[in-house]
């Protein structure tokens, strides 16, 4: 089973953390939409007709299209893949973009699960990250898309933003445990150069949380999640029994995906394809019949590399005979280091299978550099 991303990239506003692609500009939106289909016509093929288990609308923000519009675009992949009748259909939305009327709407054009934006339930962040809603549109949207009959909701949460203690984390876990949500994505607040915080952190206007402030706060994470039964799938992603998001799992079990849109990703087992950045140049290049994208044939090394940078966060872990069969040699060159990581408790291995302690889990990304192979 394969899946199919779709990135959107336009915002409302620009969001004082990201650096993801997208645009405010929202002047060539329908010759995106034409390109978008443009290229799922082109890339028909790329999946070689695997079946396609889920399909993800992100971004951006795909909120801001109509149902026409995300109607218009499954019908597009509707004619050229074989989409399970129980496919995962996810859009990702902003509370600002939600109503009512709008959430039953996109119910209508085929989306049965959504992943909304909340990132926190305290105004003054909400407005020091400069998202365009407030708390209370946080919390009502999940309600609207209940009554609409969507009762497969994720919400995503950021910590780490810079406060005094943490009971501000605390109020925005408790909220978040009152809605009938059955999936969360927490994330640490990251500072990436090209954004607004990054820049204030560099003329030292802003200063970033200390490891261990943030270190507490994903401990008070896993405490609040285990309590009300949410179970850690992956470092970032908790869920209630069964709920996994069955796009993001495909993509940490290397299953074939094919990306669509601006800055979109595919892969298909033996490449990787990556599409141009650029919105005109997209545009232009599917105009002209062309697929604006650089393919990667990726080597032995690289299998494994990815194979682990993602299954190791995960509750499955990296098999240990898959490892040895991507790169003959694998195991027996980092021994060392895993007999050094089970004696500090970080790993421990499961039936052959290398999987995170939870102490490990606050240091996966150190672990990850640990094993990693060098071309």
């Amino acid at each position: 089973m394969a899946g199919i991303y779709i990135h959107i990239p336009f915002c409302k506003q620009a969001c004082h953390y990201c650096d993801f692609h997208f645009s405010t500009n929202m002047q060539l939106k329908d010759k995106m939409l034409d390109a978008i289909k443009q290229e799922i016509e082109l890339q028909g093929d790329y999946l070689q007709g695997e079946r396609i288990a889920s399909v993800y609308f992100g971004g951006g923000t795909p909120s801001m299209l109509s149902s026409a519009d995300i109607s218009d675009i499954l019908q597009k992949v509707r004619g050229h893949h074989s989409i399970n009748t129980d496919a995962e259909i996810t859009l990702e939305a902003n509370p600002d973009d939600l109503s009512r009327e709008k959430i039953i709407e996109f119910k209508d054009a085929g989306i049965n699960r959504l992943s909304i934006g909340i990132q926190s339930f305290y105004d003054p962040h909400l407005t020091y990250m400069n998202r365009a809603h407030n708390a209370t549109e946080a919390s009502q949207c999940v309600g609207w898309a209940v009554d609409a009959g969507i009762n497969n909701l994720s919400i995503d949460l950021i910590y780490g933003v810079p406060a005094d203690d943490h009971e501000i984390w605390k109020r925005d876990l408790d909220m978040a445990m009152s809605l009938p949500v059955t999936h969360i994505s927490a994330y640490c607040l990251t500072i990436e150069p090209d954004t607004a915080f990054g820049r204030w952190v560099a003329q030292e206007k802003m200063s970033e949380a200390d490891e261990e402030f943030t270190a507490g706060q994903f401990e008070i994470l896993l405490d609040t999640m285990s309590a009300h039964g949410f179970e850690q799938y992956e470092i970032s992603s908790f869920c209630k029994e069964g709920q996994y998001s069955r796009h993001n799992s495909a993509y940490w079990q290397q299953k074939k995906y094919l990306g669509i849109g601006p800055s979109a990703h595919s892969f298909n087992g033996e490449t990787r394809q990556f599409n141009i950045t650029s919105n005109p140049k997209y545009i232009k290049s599917l105009e002209q019949g062309k697929i604006p994208s650089t393919v990667e044939v990726l080597s032995a090394i690289q299998v494994a590399n990815e194979y682990l940078l993602t299954s190791i966060r995960t509750i499955w872990g990296s098999d240990l005979p898959q490892l040895e069969a991507a790169y003959p040699g694998w195991k027996a060159h980092f021994m060392p280091t895993i007999e050094d990581l089970l004696e500090r408790n970080l790993v421990f291995i499961d039936q052959g299978v290398l999987k995170l302690t939870q102490h490990g889990k606050l240091v996966a990304d150190e672990i990850s550099l640990q094993l990693f192979m060098d071309e």
